[in-house]
């Protein structure tokens, strides 16, 4: 990829306009009648699409790595997700609108079940209410208000989801997250990746067993794991970067998160995909660039629900023609990872990638699918690449050398 300082000397400024819809975990692996997710949906709208537009595959960080959320969507804003490395503490805290201080070490964090001998019987215990989220946070934080010298923060997100920033001196991170990522394995405590963390470490594993305390007689909510437990990095934002006046419109906290973190405006986005792409009509005069993120394909692809994630990439493909109703010069639709139902989580496979501008070369595609992008112009690439894709596809970026 270019060099950032490149990126900023090659940028053109002018009123073209982007959308870029990331159907979060929408590649998928044959599961029904051999078909993938998007094999098997009814997509007229996104068909058609395809037969004018150019596709692909994305790897979002590299060949047979199997990315989290965070950097699969830095990658495809155009920022290598290596060198801008993010726990989804600050993401998630971000997202909820939380300001973060260079005293603060936050975590993303999850109610969970577990039984009597601390085995972890539900990583997200079973997907509580929102309600029953907001009661156990303010009961947490009644209880539990500082650990030593270190003020205690509890935030909730949405279901299963909650926030909690640590905030004191001396702490650093990065921490190995408190998660033995699946169910059936014990309780696992936080450790320091390096030797300055280790009062850290401490500070979160003592929080973890006072949450499992007081939600002790709780169910299914009787404990907690904690994620991307690190301090906020130094990234530089989209309009220094890329020239870009940016928008997000999302549900969910942690990507609201990742927007506000490469400075976008984050807007008010309702709860359901209508709402959405009525926010996107809403606000379309007023930014060059949208950021579009349909979250529930990737959570039934974790739940291991074929059927459902084939309901939500139809339900996008009735919207299809809102979009292209708005007539932007640059649409593109693809995933920031995989989540095939078939493995009930993110994957490493590629991510289907589709490119609809007024100057390109079209494919011609029966449809917008994994295959279907096998067989494209495009080829296979690095996420990192669709952002300077975007933006000479808008006429964005300078001619390189003479």
């Amino acid at each position: 990829m270019l060099s950032e300082q490149i990126f900023k000397e090659m940028i053109v400024k002018n009123e073209k306009k982007i959308i870029l819809m990331i159907m979060d975990g929408v590649g998928g692996l044959p599961m029904k009648d051999g078909k993938t997710e998007l094999e098997y949906a009814s997509t007229p709208n996104l068909d058609k699409l395809a037969k004018k537009s150019c596709m692909g595959l994305t790897n979002p960080v590299a060949i047979g790595v199997t990315p989290g959320s965070g950097p699969a969507h830095l990658a495809v804003f155009g920022y290598d997700p290596v060198k801008h490395e993010i726990g989804r503490g600050v993401l998630e805290a971000l997202g909820i609108g939380l300001h973060l201080t260079s005293n603060d070490l936050p975590a993303r964090a999850n109610f969970a079940t577990k039984d009597d001998n601390d085995i972890i019987l539900d990583r997200r215990a079973g997907r509580i209410p929102t309600e029953k989220n907001i009661e156990l946070c303010k009961k947490l934080s009644e209880k539990i208000k500082k650990i030593d010298d270190v003020e205690v923060i509890i935030k909730p997100g949405r279901e299963h989801r909650f926030v909690v920033v640590f905030r004191g001196e001396g702490l650093e991170g990065p921490l190995a997250d408190a998660d033995p990522q699946k169910e059936g394995l014990k309780i696992k405590y936080a450790e320091a990746e390096n030797p300055k963390a280790k009062k850290s470490a401490k500070i979160v594993n003592k929080f973890i067993d006072m949450v499992s305390e007081v939600l002790k007689d709780e169910k299914p909510a009787n404990t907690c794991l904690l994620r991307g437990i690190s301090k906020v990095p130094s990234v530089p934002v989209m309009s220094e970067l890329f020239g870009l006046t940016p928008a997000a419109i999302a549900t969910y906290p942690m990507y609201k998160g990742l927007a506000r973190l490469v400075g976008m405006e984050v807007l008010d986005a309702g709860e359901t995909i209508e709402d959405e792409i009525k926010t996107l009509k809403q606000n379309y005069k007023k930014f060059d660039f949208f950021y579009v993120h349909i979250k529930k394909t990737d959570s039934y692809g974790e739940d291991g629900n074929f059927d459902n994630k084939v309901k939500i990439i139809e339900e996008v493909d009735k919207f299809i023609p809102d979009i292209l109703g708005l007539r932007p010069d640059v649409f593109v639709i693809t995933g920031d990872h995989s989540t095939p139902a078939l493995l009930s989580g993110h994957s490493w496979h590629p991510n289907p990638f589709l490119l609809k501008s007024d100057y390109i070369r079209p494919d011609k595609a029966e449809r917008f699918t994994e295959s279907e992008c096998l067989k494209g112009s495009l080829g296979q690439f690095y996420s990192v690449d669709a952002m300077p894709l975007m933006l000479a596809n808008a006429l964005k970026l300078k001619k390189f050398g003479a």
